[in-house]
């Protein structure tokens, strides 16, 4: 039966080591990237605004207007006060 050495041994422990530590090493550059991607993601999410308007179908409909002092009308297009 051959003896290895004691510092083939260590060489053998530091390689398995090493590949442990790459790895983890990987996994953790990989979940940092995916937490910065999120929160970019997230961040430009914020200042989205989704506008929305109402069209008149006709001009018999009646329609709520709030003019740019706060006052309410209540008509048709055509009475409508800013």
């Amino acid at each position: 039966m051959e003896e290895q050495s004691f510092a083939l041994d260590l060489l053998r422990d530091y390689k398995k080591q090493n590949k442990r530590q790459f790895i983890i090493i990987l996994i953790i550059l990989v979940m940092w990237f995916c937490t910065i991607g999120y929160l970019v993601y997230i961040l430009n999410d914020i200042g989205t605004v989704e506008a929305t308007t109402t069209v008149q179908q006709s001009d018999a409909e009646n329609n709520n207007y709030i003019g740019n002092n706060g006052d309410l009308t209540n008509g048709t297009k055509d009475n409508k006060k800013d």
